[in-house]
């Protein structure tokens, strides 16, 4: 008889059933002006993979210029089976790019938070939710003509709306816009377009939530 003492736990993670991984967001999820494997997700993915699990490659519901409302009306548009083993979500920056109010940001907000814990298996322990970066420290941002003061007073107001609604719902939080402004000092950390996030900051946010989400994996 085959020896069913050793746990799953213990098994090779090449003979574990995958776990599964959606990721939500905008440009900065599929990861614009860089390869697929270098955007956030995937390099979650490899270094989710390198310490033992098994995690398939995420399915990405993000285009390029979301706002929040884009975001959700893709959501229901999408089959969406409510049985990923984690969930990320990233949204924002385009809302206060096209100068959308706060208060409908954080109504919209809270609710692709709470679908993102739907599609966790209603488990929020699950979900993982990113600040968006200071776009204003970027050369897109320097040459943009606006006040970039005043873009990083409303890039920081949107923000602790995330983080708070976040909060209140249990959920875990990774705020990376504090080293997004470094791309004012260091050009590597901006894409070739000078605008997006580059490989180098991808990864530091990656390895930022790695631990996060592997904890709750393991």
């Amino acid at each position: 008889m085959p020896d069913t003492s050793v746990s799953e736990k213990n098994m090779p993670a090449s003979i574990k059933q995958s776990q599964t991984y959606l990721a939500l967001g905008d440009s900065y999820t599929i990861g614009e002006a860089v390869e697929t494997s270098a955007s956030f997700p995937y390099q979650l993915q490899q270094l989710l993979n390198e310490k033992g699990l098994n995690v398939s490659s995420p399915r990405i519901i993000a285009t390029t210029g979301w706002t929040t409302d884009e975001l959700q009306e893709a959501i229901n548009k999408s089959q969406i089976d409510p049985k990923y083993d984690f969930v990320t979500l990233l949204i924002g920056v385009n809302n206060q790019y096209r100068g959308y109010p706060l208060a409908q940001y954080k109504k919209e907000f809270e609710s692709l938070l709470n679908q993102a814990i739907t599609f966790a298996q209603g488990d929020k322990t699950r979900v993982f939710v990113i600040s968006f970066p200071d776009w204003g420290a970027t050369p897109f941002g320097q040459q943009s003509g606006r006040n970039l003061e005043t873009t990083a007073a409303e890039v920081d107001a949107f923000n602790a709306a995330n983080r708070e609604i976040s909060n209140q719902a249990g959920v875990s939080y990774t705020d990376i816009t504090p080293e997004s402004r470094n791309a004012r000092v260091d050009a590597g950390l901006v894409a070739t377009d000078g605008l997006h996030p580059s490989e180098k900051m991808y990864a530091a946010w990656a390895q930022a939530i790695c631990p996060k989400v592997f904890s709750r994996l393991k």
